[in-house]
């Protein structure tokens, strides 16, 4: 498959180029959408070989640099990984499309007949780090949402995001879309971040996704809309009436199965009523999967191996196997320690008193709130989007995992026969 080359010699040429492309891409059918990010899935299988040995450039350059483990583990890439990829790039396919809803409809006395319908932003654009598979699934989010996509993947997945995106092109011009629907300003550093955030007319809306700092900065520099997606302090209360089989393996699945992503627990708050039947197992259970408990007093007069938390530890998104542990007086402080020191991604409760559980997800201001269920299902993919552009901590136009609706705006379309307003 032949590639077409980045030919822009400016970071805002490329912006301008995806700009033109939105406006034909915008105007794609939905089989024609559906039908490139199927080539593009199929490019991506078909280059797993390259693919990874881009990856293992950017891995071998992140050891040297002393990346951490957690962001080590986000930049992967092996050969199932890039199949993941490809499957989730299908399944975005397989969505209904999110372009055309009729969202409302009314006519008027005068007889003017409107319709608010969704329709594409035009150029999203991504400020990132360390994850190249975000680079697919905002690239396939985007085109199935008929936009045009600016991408800056920061310079430890440089080697990854530079093959994927050239794959993605070259599976667009293959079937005839433009294929500078799909830009990257990576190769420009620092400056193409800074350009993406001041394209103000050219890029529609800006998605940061990484660490509390990047997002921080994005929110405070950009004159393009931006949004918030959050870093995740994530909290697991364990009630009163936990039943010790759902802690154990609620939090240990939530710690354990990714500890790099947003959605791993960072802190779990154990009600002291519960606290001698529930901690000594369940840290128990952490510990044998290798996480390090951070605990508070109490905590540690139960599990001798944990060392003692730090202020700073109830606010660190750890991305790693360690845990901060507290016991609470009641379900009232843990409410206020959430208020205190969450990030406002997700918050899980467990609990058999259905009163408790209720009053937690009316009461804790997060974008997911769950009760009985690891934290880890606060993912795109597993509530059925296919994929996500990022997990919106804010609260205006789009909270949670976002998915196609949220890459849309409306526009009202009038069918008149001559009216004029008396």
């Amino acid at each position: 498959m032949t590639t077409p080359a980045m030919t822009a010699t400016t970071a805002r040429e490329r912006m301008e180029f995806a700009k033109t492309a939105s406006r034909s891409v915008g105007l794609l059918s939905d089989a024609a959408k559906a039908d490139a990010l199927r080539t593009i899935a199929t490019a991506i299988e078909d280059a797993a070989t390259d693919i990874v040995a881009a990856n293992a450039e950017d891995l071998r350059r992140g050891e040297q640099n002393g990346l951490l483990a957690g962001l080590l583990d986000r930049l992967r890439l092996d050969e199932a990984r890039v199949h993941a990829l490809a499957a989730a790039v299908r399944d975005v396919a397989d969505l209904p499309d999110p372009v055309g809803r009729i969202l409302d409809e009314r006519t008027l006395s005068n007889g003017v007949h409107l319709q608010k319908v969704s329709v594409p932003f035009g150029v999203i654009g991504s400020i990132y780090e360390a994850r190249p598979n975000v680079t697919v699934d905002i690239a396939a989010l985007a085109l199935r949402s008929g936009n045009a996509v600016v991408l800056r993947g920061g310079t430890a997945a440089q080697s990854s995001n530079a093959t994927l995106v050239a794959v993605m092109r070259g599976a667009l011009a293959s079937v005839g879309i433009d294929p500078e629907a799909i830009q990257t300003v990576d190769d420009f550093g620092r400056d193409g971040a800074d350009a993406l955030m001041q394209a103000r007319g050219l890029v529609d809306v800006l998605v940061p996704r990484g660490s509390a700092q990047l997002i921080e900065t994005v929110v405070t520099q950009s004159s393009v809309p931006v949004i918030e997606t959050g870093a995740g302090v994530v909290h697991i209360v364990l009630d009163a009436s936990a039943p010790l089989e759902w802690a154990q393996q609620i939090v240990v699945n939530a710690k354990v199965q990714r500890p790099s992503v947003c959605n791993a627990v960072e802190t779990v708050l154990v009600v002291r009523d519960a606290a001698d039947r529930l901690v000594p197992p369940v840290a128990a259970a952490l510990e044998d999967a290798g996480v390090t408990i951070h605990g508070d007093d109490d905590v540690r007069a139960l599990v001798p191996g944990a060392v003692p938390v730090m202020d700073a530890d109830w606010a660190t998104e750890h991305m790693s196997l360690d845990l901060s542990m507290r016991v609470v007086d009641d379900l009232d402080e843990a409410l206020d320690h959430i208020r205190r020191y969450s990030t406002h991604h997700t918050e899980s409760i467990i609990t058999t008193d259905e009163r408790n559980a209720e009053r937690f997800l009316a009461e804790v201001d997060s974008a997911v709130v769950m009760a009985n269920a690891s934290t880890r299902f606060t993912d795109g993919g597993e509530f059925g989007f296919g994929a996500e552009v990022g997990i919106s901590t804010q609260k205006l136009h789009a909270r949670g995992p976002m998915g196609l609706p949220e890459l849309t705006s409306t526009k009202w379309l009038a069918r008149g026969a001559g009216q004029i307003r008396a």
